[in-house]
Parts: C-alpha cells; structure tokens; sequence
C-alpha cells in the first residue's frame, strides 16, 4: 500500500491525474497508471459525514460534480456506535431536543388539572420506551441521509480517513480493507468528540459521555453531570425534568461565553426545580461499588475538604476535542493549532494547503453549531463550483440553549458589549415577564427575563437580544433577522407584537438598566 501511495503522489507531481480528467468525461475509464495504483478520483472530497460535511457534498453534486463523501464513527469508550450524519443527528441536537420534549411533556401534565383535565397521579416516566422512540426515529435520519447522497449520485465510504499526501486519503473499512481516494479539493468537517479527564481515576472506566447518554437503553437513574457547559445543563435539565435525580458538578461558571447574568438566570430556575449544583466543586475520583453504584469523590474548593456521593450514573460534559488527531494531516501540509488541535482557517474556509477546506466544529474560531456548519459548507461548495463569491458571515448568529427554562441569544453579551464600546456606549432594556400559560397553572415565573443590549446613539442599534422563557428558539429566530438586517431600538418599539405571546414582550421593552426602575412587567 505504501508503493501504491508513493506511486499516486509521483503521478500527480506530474499533473497526470489533472491532465486524465481533463480529456475524459465522467465515467470513462481510468488510466493504466491510475487502475494500477487502485485509486478512485473525484472532484471533491469531503471527511466528515455531519451536517455541514453533508451540506457541502450535496451541494457540490447539485452543481454537477462528482463527489465522494468518506465517514467513520470511533465507538465511544462505552461502545456506543451510530450511523451517517454526525453529532447533530445522532448524539447532539436531535435526540436532545426530543428528550428535552418529553421533560417539558412532564410539566405540562402537572398543568393539565388547573386547566380541567382529569389526570391520575403519579404519572410514571419509561425511559426505555422513550428512547427507543428517540433512537429510531435518528435511525431513520441516518437512513435518509444515506438515501440523500445516493440521490444526488454522492459516492459513500464507511471508512476511517487518513492523508497520504496533500490530495490523496487512505481509507479503512471496520474489516480493514484499505482504498486510496483522490480528489482536487478536499474538505475536511470531521467535528469533535467530548473530552474525558483522563487524570481523574475510573473517570474512563465508569464514566459516559453525550455519546452515550441518548442511546441507553436503560434510565440513567440518580446522575451526576461533571461540567457546566450547555450540554452539561441541558442533560442535566432533560434527566431532572424526567423525574430522575440530577446533581450539576460546575468548577467555575456555567455558560462561559454567554451572557452571564443570563446564565446565572438557567441556573437559578434549574436549582429551583430540582437540580442540584455543587459549584466550585472538582471530582478527583470515580469508584465501583460492590452494588454496582459509584462513589464518586470531590474537592470543594471554597472549603478545601474533599466529600463523597454514589450516583448511578456519571455523565463527563467537560468540553469537546476536534477530531483531527486520527488525519495524518502532516502530510497534507495541513497546520493544527497545537493547543486546541483545531484548523485554522482564513475567510474562505480554507487551510494552510490552498486546496483543503475545513469547515463546522474542527475549524478554528468557528462556532460549533450544526446550522452554521450547513450553511458554510453550502457556500464553500457555490465558491469552489458555482461561481459564487459570497463568503460565510458569522456574526450574528443565534442560538438556543435547551435547558428546563429555554434560553435563546443572537449577538453580543451584555459583558461583550460593553468591552467592545464602553459602559457609557451602552443601553440595556430589560423586563421580567410571566407567560399567560403559567398563569392558571401557577408556574414559577421568577427567570423568565429578557434583555436588550443597543448602542446608546440614536437610533439605538441592537447589538444583542437574550431571552429566557417557553420556546425561547422559536422566538428568537425572527428577531435574529432583524438584527441581522441592522435593527435598531426605535424600530422595534414600533413594531406590533402578536397578542398575548411571550416574543411580544422584546416588543415592549421599555425600561433600561440605568434608569434604575422595576424592569417586572404588570398586566397587558
């Protein structure tokens, strides 16, 4: 295999693949020095088979290329295993959002009897029939996907991807059968995977991760979850909103890089519905119980004394780490920044090698949302082949946090805000408000809070929007236009709201920050 290699590179040093493709069409047969060598050619190549992996591919196959699209999954540590479409489809975004749906299920069935309905209670929760539910439907998106790329004449490799040189990959299948594939440009989304603290005794052992917490087959039981990231507290959120004991282990602040009174806000409404948090806290060591439960040992810092606790469960939501280590992108040329493994990239996704792309979570200083990754690898594939210039713009880009208490943001933080122009720059408007569904079912509307962060110059340009509340994700999407488009303060308070909605609220903002008065919201 290794001659093969050396064989492919030297011929295209030649340019004789370049020149092969150039005089025949699509289909033709290959040259004796390319059937020899084994290798298959494309257009395109793409590693990675995520969302914005997948959105590129296609993309490129609809603008008439030929392209191929290489994708292995590592089992985790837990053995867990899944199919075609990344961390989005199968362990991230999706299967969250559904079990974050059956915990808002929950609450809404306690609410039911203030609205007349007739429920017997307990109403017991089955984690085995919900996540077989949640499991099938993302097996059916990992179907769809492959039917997808067979559509659009993607060719498809289940094989874990390696460079051989700067437009060549070498490919292995599970069984180890190797395959060489070239291609003119290549595109790397191959994502991340979430981080285990190796130094931390049985954390590896006895641990899961996000990989595996979606595909159990059976409940988790009382959990703890080490970390403070939204995973951390969107998991946690889901597991205590089903009715299962949920502790939070945070060593510093929860949400780094949100809003931080905002995160404090999640936090709150978490710790007043049944999360615990031990804050400040760092686990030093996991250990099995005879009984097959885990005790688990932890540093609280504000005191200095060490404490335990047995859990059924530990879930490790420490952060992520791209996948890059496997790539042997040394000898694509490829450059890794070695503290974070991540690939930098300019403006136009591109890497150090002018014709290797990385796009989505593996890409340095991108954010790690499956949406951005789509629509960047859509336009990559308009620049590379559809005579496009438009590059992909990543300001502005809304997100939601799907903790028991949705959190939705676009723009800056109110701390970013006032780093980047000065407090005196600055107007916040802000108001707590109660939800008219919570009202008949006496919810707790204590965290429910928006806030408005302008430029203090007429007219006010919004910098950024934050919104705690019911389907904080649906109300933020359109606002996220506006601000988008550049809308200002004044507009907004000319803008209808529709009556009565939680979204009409950021319409109505009107008392700000400075001006020290009661931001609580009475009445229409």
């Amino acid at each position: 295999m290794a001659a093969m290699a050396t064989a492919v590179a030297a011929l295209r040093r030649r340019g004789g693949l370049f020149r092969w493709r150039a005089r025949a069409p699509a289909g033709c047969v290959r040259s004796a020095a390319q059937a020899a060598a084994g290798l298959q050619d494309y257009d395109l190549l793409v590693i990675g088979g995520g969302s914005g992996g997948l959105a590129c591919a296609k993309e490129a196959a609809q603008l008439g290329r030929n392209v191929a699209v290489v994708d292995y999954v590592d089992p985790s540590p837990r053995g867990t295993r899944w199919g075609l479409g990344g961390t989005c489809v199968n362990v991230g975004c999706i299967p969250k959002k559904l079990m974050h749906q059956a915990a808002l299920l929950g609450s809404m069935i306690r609410d039911a009897c203030h609205y007349g309905w007739e429920v017997a209670e307990p109403v017991p929760h089955d984690w085995k029939k919900m996540a077989e539910a949640v499991q099938n439907y993302v097996k059916s998106l990992n179907w769809g996907h492959l039917m997808q790329l067979r559509d659009k004449k993607v060719k498809y490799f289940n094989i874990k991807a390696s460079f051989v040189n700067e437009h060549t990959i070498r490919g292995v299948t599970n069984g180890g059968k190797e395959t060489l594939i070239s291609a003119d440009q290549i595109v790397i989304a191959t994502g991340g995977r979430p981080k285990y603290p190796m130094h931390i005794e049985g954390a590896l052992e006895y641990g899961i991760t996000s990989d595996d917490i979606f595909w159990l087959k059976e409940s988790p039981g009382k959990t703890l979850v080490v970390g403070a990231s939204y995973v951390a507290l969107e998991c946690a959120g889901f597991l205590a909103g089903l009715g299962l004991d949920s502790t939070v282990m945070m060593r510093s602040i929860p949400l780094r890089g949100f809003d931080q009174q905002m995160a404090s806000l999640v936090t709150e409404h978490m710790a007043a519905h049944g999360t615990r948090f031990l804050r400040g806290c760092t686990p030093l060591c996991v250990r099995k119980l005879p009984d097959s439960r885990l005790q688990v040992t932890w540093k609280d810092h504000a005191s200095g004394r060490e404490d335990t606790g047995t859990f059924d469960t530990v879930l490790w939501a420490i952060g992520r780490v791209p996948e890059t280590a496997s790539l042997n992108l040394e000898k694509a040329g490829v450059s890794v920044n070695p503290s974070s493994q991540k690939i930098p990239v300019d403006a136009r996704e591109t890497t150090s090698v002018p014709h290797i792309y990385a796009i989505g979570d593996v890409a340095e200083g991108r954010p790690e949302l499956t949406p951005t990754a789509i629509l960047a690898g859509k336009l990559l594939a308009r620049r590379l082949f559809g005579k496009s210039s438009v590059l992909m713009d990543y300001d502005n880009v809304p997100t939601t946090v799907f903790t028991p208490l949705e959190y939705g943001c676009v723009g800056l933080s109110e701390e970013e805000a006032v780093a980047r122009h000065g407090e005196e720059h600055i107007e916040v408007y802000h108001a707590y408000y109660k939800p008219l569904e919570f009202t008949v079912a006496e919810r707790d509307a204590s965290q429910c809070y928006i806030k408005m962060v302008c430029l203090r110059e007429p007219p006010q340009p919004v910098v950024g929007l934050h919104f705690l509340g019911p389907s904080a994700g649906e109300v933020m999407q359109g606002f996220a236009l506006g601000i988008k488009c550049g809308a200002s303060y004044a507009q907004l308070m000319q803008t209808v709201g529709i009556h009565p909605t939680c979204a009409e609220e950021v319409a109505k903002l009107h008392i700000s920050k400075r001006s020290g008065q009661d931001p609580t919201v009475t009445g229409c």
